[in-house]
């Protein structure tokens, strides 16, 4: 099965080169967006330099984020879920993969971890805060904020971060300035924003936003999915290591 779908589509699992997400009992699907973004993580932490990298994915859902950056490199990542069911499915996932003694899967909320001290933390984080509202508790809590709102996510960003630490977010384009609002005041900097599109045709849908306490000088760049009916080459070049047919 391809593994390059966009969000609403729902296989029962996705297989990747080296590593399979099976998705049947979490709310939230694999999305070509996600799926982009944990590439896009997995570079930003190869460009660091630290020798003991300790990682924390928030929110992990199948797993997919952590078992992407796991391929990546060496070192020892936390996966945290507040849905029992989302849990359970990235626990198997990862068991099945080559990474199973470097990610570890916990069932809590972010208020209830007691860790610090993350060199790269990462969130596919809530999408919409009142926005459109499922039926579906499970689902509210995957997409809408009902459980982690931006506020609580960046005052425990700021708590387990290591002081040199990175924290990656993707959120639709929309909230960005709020998340912008919110890292200024838990004392974080944006050190790059990429602007993500479906095509050339599309205006931004997504944003993909790195942060550091460091103050810097912000990158600014946008990446588009689909060229002329094909993946573009930015895209290629981010998923050919984990894309089936890339």
């Amino acid at each position: 099965m391809k593994a390059y779908y966009l969000c609403g589509v729902s296989n029962t699992y996705f297989q990747f080169k080296q590593f399979t997400v099976h998705q049947q009992q979490a709310a939230m699907k694999v999305c070509t967006d996600a799926c982009l973004f944990g590439a896009w993580g997995a570079k930003k932490i190869q460009e660091t330099n630290f020798e003991d990298t300790r990682l924390l994915d928030i929110g992990t859902g199948t797993g997919l984020l952590a078992l992407m950056l796991a391929q990546q490199f060496e070192g020892t990542i936390d996966a945290i879920e507040i849905d029992a069911d989302a849990t359970q499915q990235a626990t198997e996932n990862v068991n099945a993969s080559p990474w199973s003694n470097s990610i570890h899967v916990y069932h809590m909320p972010l208020s209830d971890l007691d860790k610090t001290g993350y060199h790269f933390i990462i969130s596919n984080p809530p999408f919409y805060e009142q926005d459109l509202r499922s039926p579906l508790q499970q689902r509210n809590l995957a997409l809408h904020d009902t459980g982690l709102t931006l506020e609580s996510l960046w005052e425990n960003v700021n708590r387990c971060m290591h002081p040199d630490g990175l924290f990656a977010v993707l959120l639709p384009y929309h909230r960005f300035e709020d998340c912008l609002q919110h890292a200024g005041k838990n004392g974080f900097s944006l050190h790059e924003k990429v602007s993500v599109h479906q095509t050339e045709k599309h205006g931004p849908f997504r944003v993909m936003l790195l942060f550091g306490r460091k103050k810097t000088e912000a990158v600014s760049r946008s990446v588009i999915i689909k060229k002329e009916g094909n993946y573009s080459a930015e895209f290629v070049d981010l998923l050919k290591d984990y894309y089936l047919y890339l």
